[in-house]
């Protein structure tokens, strides 16, 4: 079987070998970076399936490659950070991070999050499942995970490719925040509601266009539904 490759971006020792020592007895592999000169030219290298990348860089705005990186990439983007602030964690998720942790941190959540992670990027389709789903003129392909709007393919995130399924296989449905946090993101984020809201608004900034019909109505205080544009 092939190890799963995490990269990790962080310049304290300390956690480096934390990290690293606690991730390779598990069977990961883990390439480290120290500065975030050289992350484009390590994901390239080494393609990992999850990023683990620290704010605090001293030669680079944590902000700045969290965006790089997205913009590059679909991998698991987890960032650890001692900033707590929720202004920075949102800001953050806008960026494209998967999660957000916080130092000091256990390896247990850093593992189960990891877990959670990888898991969105794997979905694997029953096999009785129907392949496609079509929305108007937005058609989503299970099978291939891949989302398309008039034939235009839509690149999305593992996270944002996750929760986009869920909203389309209960179309019409009210999703409470609650269940949306467990059926996509899974146990330990039960009060994230913040990654709900923030990752609807990154698939309404790439699926609906300006002055359209809503495709994920709001319901206040609720949750969320996707409707279908005939209803």
């Amino acid at each position: 079987m092939t190890e799963t490759c995490v990269l990790l971006v962080e310049d304290d020792p300390n956690i480096v070998d934390l990290v690293r020592s606690n991730l390779m007895a598990r069977g990961y592999r883990v390439e480290v970076s120290t500065t975030g000169s050289d992350v484009e030219q390590m994901l390239e290298q080494f393609d990992p399936a999850i990023v683990l990348l620290d704010l605090g860089l001293p030669d680079t705005s944590g902000f700045d490659l969290c965006r790089s990186i997205r913009e590059r990439s679909d991998v698991g983007l987890i960032v650890v950070s001692a900033r707590t602030g929720e202004i920075d964690k949102v800001r953050a998720l806008n960026l494209g991070a998967d999660d957000y942790i916080t130092k000091p941190f256990g390896i247990d959540e850093l593992l189960a999050r990891m877990v959670a992670t990888l898991r969105r990027s794997r979905i694997v389709e029953p096999v009785s499942q129907d392949t496609i789903l079509k929305f108007g003129d937005l058609e989503i392909d299970l099978e291939a995970k891949l989302v398309q709007r008039n034939g235009e393919r839509i690149q999305l995130t593992p996270t944002e490719y996750a929760l986009l399924r869920y909203l389309a296989l209960n179309p019409g449905v009210l999703l409470t925040y609650e269940r949306l946090l467990r059926e996509v993101w899974g146990r330990g984020y039960e009060n994230s509601r913040e990654y709900v809201r923030v990752y609807v608004g990154r698939l309404r900034a790439k699926l609906e266009y300006d002055g359209e019909e809503t495709l994920i109505v709001t319901e206040p205080r609720a949750g969320y539904r996707l409707i279908p544009p005939e209803q």
